[in-house]
């Protein structure tokens, strides 16, 4: 321990009754692990943005109950999976400019299946492994949170696999994610999976009491394969995913958090709050500011009112024109954008903007291509670091 976190402790200890100073340890330079609970966490991801369509991306093979799910792509190396749905191959240039524009997390969607030999053991190849493990070295860089999940690949699971085999392989793999990334800081939280879980595999039948037993024990999974492996592990923030990362779904009372090892340090996972209105093209509009409402309100009473903290996942970066409302009270994409966010950041939730190449940031001039976007995640990130 250096002088400064000494000096520290003593002051601390000597003012304690007077001020109230905290006995937890200050955050440091991320480099070392700090036990911090799942609300402080959250409170400190503020804004954030997906590397979408990257390492998520893969070949699938319709279901096929194969070890991989994905088909071979060209010489088999990381960088082809990488570069197969339209990404350009991530730089630390890229990352540095999410946080200099304004975010304060990155999530790095991950399918683990990749590269992954059918010999039964579900073993993630080394060199995909590797490369993920460099992307999020590249986040950590920036100072960045960083999230990793499993991607699409929950889809195969859950649609190829009996329940109990989907169950039994999920906890298997990620309990190699978990042993690969231990030592990591408190900066670098897990999300259980993406938006998969509520499928079954064709021909099985389930009412829909039985379906959230499934998403509940794929959840359960999640975590005690995690905390299995021990060291910084026993204590990292974890985020379970929603049933479906439906809102309505998710916060039913028939989805039940997992049971934990240590206390508050779980989140929760849900998608876009105005999903419905989206598709409806009822964007900019009364309704669409009550339908944001009520899914907010929703959250707040099963979660966050219990001292759950909810991550927003995917929010839409852009509404296009023809999403929009007859007659929209906002009427420019930037303007909606802005009532999501505040709305999202208001009720304590973490926002993160879904984004593939090219679409809301530009990969390789390394900033938000819109300049309205652009100031308003500014104006944001400065009200937020205040």
């Amino acid at each position: 321990m250096n002088f400064k976190k000494v000096l520290a402790l003593i002051l601390c200890a000597s003012t304690l009754a007077v001020t109230g100073c905290s006995s937890e340890p200050e955050h440091n330079d991320g480099t070392e692990f700090v036990s911090v609970s799942a609300t402080e966490v959250a409170k400190e991801m503020k804004l954030g943005i997906n590397l979408g369509n990257t390492m998520d991306s893969h070949w699938a093979f319709n279901l096929r109950p194969t070890c991989s799910g994905s088909q071979i792509i060209g010489d088999n190396t990381p960088q082809n999976y990488e570069t197969c749905w339209g990404a350009v191959v991530t730089t630390q240039e890229a990352i540095d400019g999410f946080k200099s524009e304004g975010f304060n997390t990155a999530r790095i969607p991950v399918y683990w299946g990749n590269m992954m030999e059918d010999d039964g053991t579900y073993t993630i190849n080394e060199d995909f492994m590797n490369r993920v493990e460099e992307i999020v070295k590249y986040c950590r860089n920036a100072g960045l949170y960083t999230v990793i999940n499993i991607h699409h690949y929950d889809q195969h699971l859950v649609t190829a696999f009996s329940q109990e085999e989907a169950v039994k392989i999920a906890g298997i793999v990620w309990k190699q994610i978990a042993e690969r990334f231990k030592d990591y800081s408190q900066y670098v939280v897990f999300e259980g999976y993406n938006e998969a879980l509520g499928l079954v595999r064709e021909g099985d039948t389930y009412t829909e009491e039985q379906k959230f037993e499934y998403v509940n024990q794929m959840n359960q999974a999640f975590v005690d394969a995690v905390r299995s492996t021990g060291g910084n592990n026993a204590e990292r923030v974890l985020i379970v995913s929603g049933y479906n990362t439906n809102i309505d779904l998710t916060t039913s009372d028939l989805f039940v958090m997992p049971k934990d090892t240590v206390e508050d340090r779980l989140m929760v996972s849900v998608h876009y709050v105005d999903n419905n209105m989206y598709w409806a093209k009822k964007i900019g509009g009364q309704e669409w500011l009550d339908y944001i409402d009520s899914q907010c309100e929703l959250l707040k009473k099963a979660f966050t009112d219990k001292g759950i903290p909810v991550f927003l996942g995917e929010t839409s970066a852009g509404y296009p024109d023809e999403n929009f409302t007859q007659d929209p009270i906002y009427k420019t994409s930037t303007e909606c954008l802005e009532v999501v966010l505040n709305k999202l950041l208001d009720y304590g939730f973490v926002p993160v903007i879904w984004d593939v190449n090219d679409n809301f940031y530009s990969r390789t001039e390394y900033k938000i291509k819109s300049e309205t976007d652009r100031e308003l995640i500014k104006k944001l990130s400065d009200e937020l670091n205040k």
